[in-house]
């Protein structure tokens, strides 16, 4: 941690539910999803766009104030671990930081969380800021993603996931022939 965060912070218990996500920001998501059905049959892969309200999310902000972005993302599983594509579309989000930084590759660990307030509270305790964070991505606008200011303490940026009850059907799925 930064000197600043050893002298001042509480000790999170964040991480003690183990990751529930690992995401990947790439330039193509598409191919790269194409790529892992050819070479290893992982798949089906499940598409959703998200972007600033009152199209997607209810509230979108970056840095500190709201923000307009866009992101294509697509979701499946390694074995039990889920796994989340992510493609910058528009707008300045972490994604496009992290590409025009470290190019494509693993960008954050999602955590996922049953109360967001609680788990907010807590990472701020502990020293952690919001970098970017979004709400109202399933269909009852319920549903919110936060990513904390990690990266420099840990090589990678936490996510917290606070998932939707449901989710809406997905734009579509890969392979086609899944797509039943």
């Amino acid at each position: 941690m930064t000197e600043a965060n050893q002298n001042t912070s509480k000790k999170s218990t964040m991480l003690n539910n183990g990751i529930g996500q690992i995401a990947m920001v790439v330039k193509d998501l598409d191919q790269i999803v194409k790529n892992y059905w050819e070479k290893f049959g992982i798949g089906p892969w499940h598409f959703y766009t998200y972007g600033q309200a009152p199209t997607d999310l209810t509230y979108a902000e970056y840095k500190g104030k709201p923000s307009n972005y866009k992101m294509r993302i697509a979701l499946s599983y390694f074995g039990p671990t889920r796994i989340e594509l992510i493609e910058h579309a528009e707008g300045d989000t972490i994604y496009k930081d992290f590409l025009e930084k470290h190019g494509e590759g693993v960008q954050h660990l999602g955590l996922i969380v049953e109360n967001m307030d609680k788990a907010l509270a807590e990472a701020e305790e502990a020293g952690f800021q919001v970098v970017m964070q979004g709400a109202g991505f399933g269909p009852d606008k319920d549903g919110r993603f936060v990513y904390l200011s990690t990266e420099e303490d840990f090589g990678i940026t936490f996510e917290l996931v606070e998932r939707p009850k449901n989710r809406h059907k997905p734009e579509k799925i890969y392979p086609p022939e899944l797509d039943k």
